[in-house]
């Protein structure tokens, strides 16, 4: 477990006041038509917002490299029902450490009568629970996995935050979903938001610019929604997620640094999995593997020069992780501005680019 330290921080002052009508229920029309709020940390400016995110484009230069997480969310929460016919929910977290595929650690809800060794039914299928580990959560497992992917095709649904108050619906499998997200990256029950704002056209233009678009990985879990619960920051834990830096991108990024360009990480699990890396001579290294790293003010960024991020709950360790990066106050004033001119907020809300 990894802890930054600083001077005692109350959580009090990570919060902020949010009209509700401002959360966003659905996304934008079109990803790159969302707004975008700009920080300048050189000069101590903060744009009130531009036209449109397509404008990021003047904002990356020649040289520098976009790092994108390549996760791909799937249907984690499966509804069955008890012999007895009780409804109950399986939220599926990530696999144990089982190396078949085929036990997952989970939430049950309700947990309170389900037994070791239980039967949870889906149609002719069924999901066994193995272990209960306490607080709802259980080891489960499938019979196979042919089973297993007929299971979440049939009776999974996208996992939407709770602060999306509806059922996900048919186009949420394709919006809640990043255009970097690989089949072979499935692993994620909430998306890495950042990047919903990109376009193929979009990373098209980029990429002309001789911008680089690299990948990596952090399977994002349910924690990132995990709240707060204590008053002072540094008593706060976050849960361990997987990620990845491969050989080939760690080596783009060492040489993009060399020569001077800027890393651009988009979304807050870029920047935690860029900085989770080890730097030896000044060089990132590849790793593979479960990350932990908690972010607060006085941390010291080795990797990330700019930040991409949508806007996130108050009192949450996100909030606190970008105030670490651009600064408490200056976070805080950004917040109230975008609020003051209507903008949209957490997942499929609008973004904020930090210089």
């Amino acid at each position: 477990m990894i802890f930054i330290l600083y001077s005692d921080m109350d959580i009090s002052l990570f919060d902020y006041k949010l009209p509700e009508e401002l959360i966003a229920q659905f996304p934008s029309r079109k990803r790159d038509e969302s707004r975008l709020l700009i920080i300048d940390r050189s000069t101590n400016k903060t744009y009130e917002s531009i036209e449109s995110f397509k404008k990021i484009t003047d904002f990356i230069k020649p040289g520098d490299a976009l790092v994108v997480n390549n996760t791909k969310v799937f249907k984690a929460r499966l509804f069955g029902n008890r012999k007895t016919g009780a409804k109950i929910e399986i939220f599926l977290i990530r696999k144990s450490d089982s190396s078949d595929d085929l036990s997952w650690f989970a939430f049950v809800s309700p947990s309170r009568r389900v037994k070791v060794g239980e039967q949870i039914l889906f149609d002719k299928d069924f999901i066994k629970l193995i272990e209960d580990l306490g607080n709802g959560r259980w080891i489960v497992s499938f019979k196979s996995k042919t089973q297993k992917e007929r299971i979440i095709r049939n009776s999974g649904h996208i996992p939407l935050p709770h602060y999306i108050k509806r059922d996900d619906r048919p186009e949420d499998l394709r919006r809640y979903q990043t255009i970097f997200a690989g089949n072979d990256k499935v692993g994620a029950v909430a998306a890495p938001t950042a990047g919903f704002h990109f376009t193929k056209l979009l990373s098209a233009a980029l990429l002309k610019k001789d911008i680089k678009i690299l990948n990596i990985t952090l399977h994002v879990g349910p924690g990132t929604f995990k709240p707060v619960k204590v008053d002072d920051i540094e008593e706060h834990t976050v849960d361990p997620e997987f990620a990845e830096i491969t050989p080939e991108v760690a080596s783009e990024l060492n040489k993009i640094r060399s020569n001077g360009g800027s890393i651009f990480a988009v979304g807050t699990t870029s920047v935690r999995t860029l900085e989770s890396a080890k730097i030896i001579d000044n060089n990132i290294q590849p790793f593979s593997g479960m990350v932990d790293l908690y972010i607060q003010p006085g941390y010291k960024f080795k990797v990330v020069n700019h930040l991409l991020t949508n806007f996130h709950l108050p009192k949450s360790s996100l909030i606190i992780l970008i105030s670490a990066f651009a600064g408490r106050e200056r976070i805080i004033n950004a917040y109230h501005k975008a609020i003051e001119n209507r903008m949209r907020f957490y997942s499929y809300g609008d973004a904020m680019l930090i210089l």
